[in-house]
């Protein structure tokens, strides 16, 4: 996995969107080799990381806490 992505669990202050979008976009990178994509690879690289933000921001509202 990325080494870079950090926790965004029980941060404080919370996670916020550009720190889910950061995530996203490298997990997105690790996943799919580009660090930057072709045009032709553009738009299937931006909605994978808009699906992989989306998914992070729903687990981290709906994990329960101690």
């Amino acid at each position: 996995m990325c080494r870079s992505i950090k926790t965004l669990r029980s941060q404080d202050p919370p996670a916020t969107e550009d720190d889910i979008n950061a995530a996203a976009l490298q997990f997105v990178r690790k996943i799919s080799g580009y660090r930057a994509p072709s045009l032709a690879n553009r738009e299937a690289f931006d909605q994978a990381v808009e699906e992989v933000a989306a998914a992070s921001e729903r687990l981290l509202t709906t994990l329960q806490t101690r």
